[in-house]
């Protein structure tokens, strides 16, 4: 069974990890930047600093992310937390 019980601060490191680069935050959001080295697209994702992040918001961060499946990008997260 794939993991769905992520803090906000585990997303955030996992993210940190794969060139994503902490911008600011705002309230207890975490505001991230990421540019493509290959093709120069940004992406601004944000994850709610909280202690267990829903699924509902996870989707929408594996969203920003460009994830194609969210059960892969959740598995991709819990390998590298």
């Amino acid at each position: 069974m794939v993991s769905r019980d992520f803090s906000g601060e585990e997303i955030v490191g996992v993210l940190r990890k794969f060139g994503y680069r902490h911008d600011r935050t705002r309230g207890d959001h975490a505001i991230l930047k990421y540019t493509h080295p290959e093709t120069g697209e940004k992406r601004t994702d944000t994850v709610p600093l909280h202690d267990r992040v829903r699924t509902g918001t996870l989707q929408q961060i594996a969203d920003q992310c460009g994830a194609d499946d969210f059960r892969s990008w959740c598995e991709w997260i819990d390998d590298h937390r």
